[in-house]
Parts: structure tokens; sequence; C-alpha cells
């Protein structure tokens, strides 16, 4: 069960970090994008570690407040929550 879930948040952070990476081209091409509550999604369900390190590695989002205090906010809830259930 153990392997389960781990293979479970490596591929959601691996997901996370590649629609950051979809979205920051997709922006610079100027086509259509990723919403915005899609990545938050994607965090919400366990990837926040990969969107956030998206953020950065991308330089995308970096500029918006409800991402740069939201991701870390998520990130830090789900430490928590784990620390808790653990």
């Amino acid at each position: 069960m153990q392997y389960i879930i781990t293979a479970y948040f490596i591929i959601v952070n691996i997901i996370g970090f590649a629609l950051m990476g979809i979205d920051k081209r997709k922006a610079r091409k100027q086509q259509w994008r990723i919403p915005e509550k899609t990545l938050f999604l994607a965090a919400i369900i366990g990837g926040s570690v990969g969107t956030l390190l998206g953020m950065y590695v991308f330089h995308h989002k970096t500029r918006h407040w409800y991402f740069v205090v939201g991701m870390p906010l998520i990130l830090i809830l789900q430490i928590l929550l784990c620390m808790k259930f653990s």
C-alpha cells in the first residue's frame, strides 16, 4: 500500500510540475492556457511540491500573489495533515 501512495504522489507532482511548464510555454506563444483552477487543483490533490517547483523553475505565476502565497500554504497544510495522520 505504501508503494501505491508513494507512486501517486510522485506522479501527481510530476504532473503539477509539467502543467506549470506547459502553461508557461503556452503563455509565451500566446496560445490557449491551462486554467488557474487546474493548477491549484493539481497542488491540492497532492502535487503542491511539483507545482511550487514548477513556478520557480519556469518563472511562472510568480507575480501573482495568490500563487506566491497559495501554493506554499497548500504545501504547509498538506505537511501538517500528514504529520497529524501519521
